[in-house]
């Protein structure tokens, strides 16, 4: 490949990620790794309980998270059309907290230490959503 290929190939996936994402933030950088690790962490935890890993697990893991970055994105282009800058870091910050909580659990299945705090955080919303489980079990039907 030449130079120049390389160079507009570059500045073309520079500029589309631009415009989906807006300027780069520390917090989308952060966002990325943590579904970065997210899948690493993932991978391994299923070869460790011993489930293999699975393309249709894999497809649908993948999916998941490129339909996170398409709602990051449509954040994006909102707080452009409504001239605000809280669309966006609120759905990251809405997917972040469930990506380390992915991370987390995966963390469990390999056996590896979690400090305290995040412990405690992860008893708490477990035991959260049980309440909600219940709850919606009680109303019965809508």
């Amino acid at each position: 490949m030449s130079n120049s290929l390389i160079n507009i190939s570059c500045a073309v996936t520079g500029g589309l990620i631009t415009f989906a994402f807006g300027e780069w933030s520390p917090l989308l950088g952060v966002f990325i790794v943590t579904m970065a690790i997210d899948i690493a962490t993932g991978i391994a935890a299923a070869i460790k309980s011993g489930k293999g890993l699975s393309s249709k697990t894999g497809f649908w893991g993948l999916t998941r998270k490129g339909i996170m970055l398409m709602v990051v994105s449509l954040a994006h282009q909102i707080d452009l059309l409504l001239g605000v800058n809280a669309v966006q870091a609120g759905a990251i910050y809405f997917y972040l907290f469930n990506e380390v909580i992915s991370v987390a659990e995966n963390f469990a299945v390999l056996g590896m230490p979690l400090p305290p705090v995040i412990q405690g955080l992860l008893a708490a919303l477990k035991d959260k959503q049980i309440d909600k489980e219940e709850k919606k079990k009680d109303e019965g039907p809508s």
